[in-house]
């Protein structure tokens, strides 16, 4: 297995912290937010490489902060090439070219460099392989309006994606999908065709969403807490919780 960590955002919501520093970077409780990530896919025995995906302007930051982590799994940052808001390639377009610079052809685990997650990622990925199917993270938010910045899922009662809608005006279930994916094999190849067909290449839950279409995906329902670092309020309100759960932990 295959891990991608999308980082070539520029996250403009979050100007002017984000003007100078990469959002994936910026602390929370004083550590990087993908140093998290990482601490959780260094428990995954299966995965046994990390592609951090910078955009050309925080490529050299992304670069030290690899070379000073230490880490049990290989991580390399890939360069996408691009500068700006005006030609970013987008979410799935970076997956796509991660996937073609790096040649991969295995299991694929995907997650957005901004979401910050408790439940168990190792039960996560052992899900995946019981169903043997590409795979989503849902959990059920009761805030309504809340719902509509997700991407929110229907399934079936075996837990099939039969519905999936980005950022909804009005939300068909309270089942909000997070940013960690998990992609069979054979899935890969066809993120190209995604794109060749002239698809959204921006929110990575837009290929999810054609996915379903053509292959069975399931979902993974977690309880646990999952964050969305978009805002400068949120980052505040998330690095307090963090700060406040290692207090109590002493």
């Amino acid at each position: 297995m295959k891990a991608i960590i999308l980082a070539a955002g520029y996250a403009t919501r979050l100007y002017p912290l984000t003007l100078h520093t990469p959002k994936a970077l910026l602390p929370i409780h004083q550590k990087p937010i993908i140093n998290y990530i990482v601490e959780q896919m260094e428990t995954i025995q299966a995965l046994d490489a990390i592609y951090v995906v910078s955009n050309h302007k925080f490529y050299d930051q992304f670069e030290a902060w690899a070379k000073a982590l230490c880490c049990k799994k290989p991580i390399t940052v890939l360069d996408d090439g691009t500068t700006s808001e005006e030609n970013r390639r987008g979410a799935i377009g970076d997956i796509l070219f991660t996937i073609e610079t790096m040649q991969l052809d295995d299991e694929l685990m995907v997650v957005a460099g901004d979401n910050l997650f408790t439940f168990s990622l190792q039960a996560y990925v052992d899900f995946f392989h019981k169903m043997g199917k590409d795979c989503v993270c849902v959990k059920p938010i009761e805030d309504y309006e809340a719902l509509k910045s997700f991407g929110v899922a229907q399934l079936d009662q075996t837990g099939k994606l039969i519905g999936l809608e980005e950022k909804p005006k009005e939300p068909k279930s309270n089942l909000a999908v997070f940013a960690t994916y998990m992609y069979r094999q054979d899935t890969l190849p066809l993120f190209a065709r995604y794109i060749a067909e002239g698809n959204k290449p921006d929110a990575p839950g837009y290929f999810v969403e054609w996915l379903y279409r053509h292959k069975d995906v399931y979902a993974f329902t977690f309880e646990e807490e999952c964050y969305d670092i978009g805002t400068e309020k949120s980052l505040r309100e998330v690095s307090a919780l963090f700060e406040a759960r290692e207090l109590q932990k002493k």
